[in-house]
């Protein structure tokens, strides 16, 4: 195991960022050291094309705090397999994969995909 618990979608980064009160109660008592993020994440972080160079200080300061996780070839498939049974985005899809690959649960404000990702395990 790899001491990774927790995958933090991208909405739970941005309301880090944003200092959203709804992302408190998720990580609650789960320290910033056993998350991860996916390879997507980072892409829809910092491919957001009006970013201001303190943002991506901010969200570059805040990855390196948490285990990036690249796409690998089971990720893949389980990208393949998971969007067969729900109809999701891509990336969506892909983030769901990688939590799932991990053996970890996936931290997101999106409940419905929270349900599909539930639905798949």
């Amino acid at each position: 195991m790899n001491g990774l618990n927790s995958l933090l979608d991208t909405n739970v980064i941005i309301g880090l960022l944003k200092g959203n009160e709804a992302v408190i109660p998720l990580l609650r008592n789960i320290p910033l050291q056993t998350c991860g993020f996916s390879a997507v994440t980072r892409m829809e972080l910092l491919g957001y094309p009006d970013l201001t160079t303190e943002e991506k200080q901010a969200i570059n300061q805040l990855l390196a705090r948490i285990t990036y996780l690249a796409i690998s070839p089971l990720i893949e498939d389980l990208t393949i397999q998971f969007r067969q049974q729900h109809r999701v985005k891509l990336p969506d899809a892909i983030i769901a994969a990688t939590a799932m690959a991990h053996g970890i649960q996936l931290l997101t404000l999106d409940k419905k995909l929270l349900v599909k990702v539930q639905a798949s395990q």
